[in-house]
């Protein structure tokens, strides 16, 4: 039998960290202890609360059938009350919110709320790939606008052409920002919901790492406005969640209504004892204020030994990730091959690996490379010996 793949499954390039998974097993099989900084899994376990919230949890729900496609009352109950203490936001728990299966589901499935075939969809480059695999899938052109060092990781709007504003329906944005770690001033919502207001484009605005911060805490945009805006949110990364696959969307009632729509039809709800673990986690802030501590420390041993290696970095203010621009001469899967050597054997992504390119064919990331903070503290310091080593 001929097995003919559809041509948007034949079309789409390899997931970039399934790649780096197969870097990690291959130094693994060669006897080498690889410290993995390439994909953005927290190694630290779920939060006691969390888990002693589940363990209950199975018990009292034992009889539980399906779960709710949107979310249980209480779990949007718990994230409308979070709401209105992190960030002093109201929002109506069945109207501006549903629950979703982790982020990832809800970013790539959310394009077919909105997008017909030719309708255009801003996706930032470099940026998270579901960003553009779901405009494809939903049969939608992606449009890239470049995140660059010198813009300060913004976007220009002003530079997108205006036949391509006249086809677009939505515009992805992403603060504090995978993979820069910077987090948007103040003054860049009202400006984006003002020219988003002006072209008749939705705002969807990726906020997982809105809780790991370091110096101020990010705002979220819904803040500064709610009409024509949806909010993507996840525990993985504020609670150690990962595994769980807990998350939601919030905002602007009509745009959450049309994903409850497409919800339905595509697949379930999270299990009933997954939402309380969650009910928890956004009950208690103290494993959040220790996560954040973690990652400050690994974010202080990494930045100085890329530094002393010839990298230009920009000290992340929030996420897991460091983002540094290799030394002249290299780029950035030069650098990161040279990571790989067994002598050294540190993971990192390369840069071209996250987002796409340009219409002129460059790529923002060309002359970069992605560590997510995952690693223990220690492994950490390690690699930061080792690194120096690699370029001494």
């Amino acid at each position: 039998m001929d097995i003919r793949p559809s041509k948007r499954i034949a079309s789409l390039p390899g997931y970039p960290f399934a790649e780096v998974d197969r870097m990690v097993a291959s130094l693994k099989a060669g006897g080498h202890d690889p410290i993995d900084f390439g994909v953005g899994d927290p190694t630290e376990p779920t939060p006691d609360v969390v888990r002693r919230a589940i363990q209950q949890a199975v018990d009292t729900r034992a009889r539980d059938g399906y779960p709710s496609y949107v979310g249980a009352p209480e779990f949007r109950q718990a994230v409308a009350a979070w709401y209105g203490r992190r960030f002093n936001v109201p929002l109506d728990p069945d109207r501006d919110i549903c629950a979703t299966i982790g982020a990832k589901e809800a970013v790539f499935n959310f394009p077919n709320c909105l997008i017909d075939p030719g309708d255009v969809v801003l996706c930032p480059t470099p940026g998270y790939p579901p960003y553009n695999r779901g405009t494809l899938f939903a049969g939608g052109v992606p449009y890239y606008y470049p995140l660059r060092m010198e813009d300060g990781f913004l976007p220009d709007l002003d530079a997108i052409p205006e036949d391509v504003l006249a086809r677009a329906r939505l515009i992805w944005v992403n603060y504090p920002n995978s993979p820069s770690g910077r987090v948007a001033p103040d003054g860049f919502w009202p400006g984006l919901l003002a020219w988003a207001a002006r072209h008749d484009i939705v705002v969807a605005s990726d906020e997982a790492y809105t809780e790991v911060w370091f110096d101020r805490p990010p705002r979220t945009i819904l803040e500064f406005g709610r009409d024509g805006v949806i909010v993507f949110q996840s525990l993985s990364k504020r609670s150690n969640m990962t595994c769980h696959r807990i998350g939601w969307v919030a905002g602007d009632a009509r745009i959450v209504d049309l994903f409850k729509k497409l919800k339905t039809n595509v697949d379930s709800g999270t299990a009933t004892y997954i939402q309380d673990g969650a009910v928890a986690a956004l009950s208690d802030e103290t494993h959040v204020a220790a996560m954040r501590d973690l990652y400050r420390q690994k974010r202080d041993l990494l930045v100085p030994a890329l530094r002393d290696v010839g990298c230009e970095v920009f000290t992340p203010e929030a996420t897991l990730y460091v983002w540094p621009r290799v030394p002249a001469g290299m780029d950035g899967l030069r650098f990161a091959k040279r990571l790989l050597d067994p002598a050294v054997a540190v993971v990192c992504s390369p840069g071209p690996a996250l987002g796409e390119a340009l219409p002129d064919g460059t790529h923002p990331g060309q002359r970069h490379v992605r560590f997510a903070l995952v690693p223990s503290v220690e492994k950490v310091a390690e690699a930061a010996v080792r690194i120096r080593k690699a370029f001494g």
